[in-house]
């Protein structure tokens, strides 16, 4: 099993993936946050035998072309150890905060990925580019702009998806799927990867084929400060994730339903504390890997049996080296 966990920023970020390195982490990802979710990647790029990936890119305020290029740069930097890891984001960040249209994001990202593909092998194995889609439209590309075969191959083409058409076409159209934190064992097992199974037979293809790598809240620590820490940031996060109504079905699975009504309503009325108030223990226990860190271990290992080899996980408080070495010694 390869774990992987955040960079959270473009500061030392050669320096702090060495120490992750260190401890025993095998990759690093990066997420479109407070800042630029390659930027870090680039600093990372240059420590040996360490994955690189974007969890996630926001793909829509992005063009396939940039994205494309910057990609590529990666691959070529990291040796071949990057991962395109592309999400949607929500309607309301998309269309208020990027100012770029929302409409149809499932067909949006299979065209963006189908988009990237032609890019790739225009550049890989010189085929004129000529991808015409609803929603992006690429004709040229000159002699000047193009960067030829990249030694170490395309990079592969993850999504994250949760919801079922989204969660089916990135089975059907990329090379591997991105499970959001916000979920749970039962959820993953009994409502994404039988849609993960739809769309690999509609592609001909098998789970072989395909990585699902599941993204795990962590909730630990290896002194008392530490524990509560983490725990507390991490029911600040569950509070926030559990407002939004595309992760209604993970809490409806459950019977906690109109928790994300009462949450949704609160977040509005910005009522942030006495959202906090509302993720219980069970809760807490429910989606996060929660307890000490040989217990995460044991609830990382449960939740990716005969599933994933690949596992991120993410920690809502930055953890102490020292425990999250005590978590890698564990698995």
């Amino acid at each position: 099993m390869r774990i992987h966990t955040a960079l959270f920023g473009p500061q030392q970020a050669a320096e702090r993936t060495h120490a992750l390195r260190d401890v025993g982490l095998d990759g690093v990802f990066t997420f479109d946050g407070p800042h630029d979710v390659f930027s870090p990647l680039f600093g990372a790029a240059g420590v040996a035998d360490v994955a690189l990936m974007t969890n996630v890119a926001i793909a829509f305020p992005r063009n396939p072309i940039t994205l494309a290029h910057q990609a590529n740069d990666l691959q070529l930097l990291s040796g071949g150890r990057f991962t395109l890891g592309l999400g949607t984001q929500i309607r309301p960040q998309i269309e208020r905060r990027f100012g770029v249209p929302f409409e149809r994001p499932v067909d949006r990202m299979v065209e963006f990925v189908s988009a990237l593909r032609a890019i790739f092998d225009c550049w890989q194995n010189g085929t004129r580019l000529d991808f015409d889609g609803e929603f992006y439209r690429h004709r040229l590309m000159t002699p000047m702009f193009n960067p030829g075969p990249n030694p170490h191959g395309v990079p592969p083409i993850f999504v994250g998806a949760l919801g079922p058409r989204l969660t089916r076409a990135v089975a059907e159209h990329a090379d591997g799927l991105l499970v959001m934190p916000f979920t749970t064992d039962r959820f993953v097992r009994e409502s994404i990867l039988p849609r993960v199974d739809a769309g690999l037979a509609a592609s001909g293809r098998t789970r072989a084929d395909f990585s699902v790598i599941p993204e795990i809240i962590v909730a630990t620590g290896r002194t008392e400060e530490e524990f509560d820490t983490s725990v507390d940031a991490a029911r600040r996060l569950l509070s926030f994730y559990g407002s939004t109504p595309a992760y209604r079905p993970v809490l409806e699975m459950h019977g906690h339903g109109d928790l994300q009504t009462e949450l949704n309503l609160l977040s509005k009325q910005g009522r942030w504390a006495e959202m906090v108030g509302l993720v219980d223990d069970d809760l807490l226990e429910l989606i996060a890997a929660h307890g000490s860190p040989r217990d995460v271990a044991a609830s990382i290992r449960a939740r990716s049996h005969d599933i994933a080899t690949d596992v991120a996980i993410y920690q809502p408080f930055p953890l102490a080296d020292e425990t999250l070495a005590e978590i890698m010694d564990s698995l």
